[in-house]
């Protein structure tokens, strides 16, 4: 049994809101707004809240940390690639540098061609890299003959 009644109002928008809900879960506009604030009235509503919000903080820095991680592993291949190309590539003469060049474009393409299919497939370099620096695991390589 009900004891108090309240004039409430609300602002038009959601008193719209309220009458469409009420609608929809077939309940009194009461119910859904005496519901609203028991929760929020309610001790434990800050708790959970904020156990959801810390939940979802751990979450979005595990994620960030993977990020990091995938980040500073592709920067470090990069910079190993370059580094390597940068002291084995030898200057080309005048003559030679349109060939190359063409040369070049074409090897371009078929990199461009291959990352897109590897990536496709969802194969990157860092879950490569995450599988074969796990403690115990044994990659599929060439070497241990799988």
């Amino acid at each position: 049994m009900k004891k108090d009644r309240l004039n409430v109002y609300f602002d038009p928008t959601l008193a719209a809101e309220l009458e469409s809900l009420a609608a929809r879960r077939k309940v009194s506009k009461s119910q859904i707004v005496e519901a609203a604030l028991a929760s929020y009235l309610s001790p434990d509503g800050a708790d959970q809240r904020e156990a959801a919000i810390v939940r979802r903080l751990d979450r979005l820095t595990r994620a960030i940390e993977r990020l990091e991680r995938d980040v500073t592993i592709s920067t470090e291949a990069v910079a190993l690639f370059v580094k390597f190309w940068l002291t084995t590539t030898p200057p080309l003469p005048d003559a030679m540098r349109d060939a190359a060049q063409a040369k070049g474009r074409e090897r371009y393409e078929g990199f461009v061609e291959a990352l897109g299919r590897r990536l496709a497939k969802g194969s990157t370099l860092t879950k490569e890299v995450s599988h074969e620096a796990a403690p115990n695991h044994e990659s599929k390589s060439p070497t241990n003959g799988a």
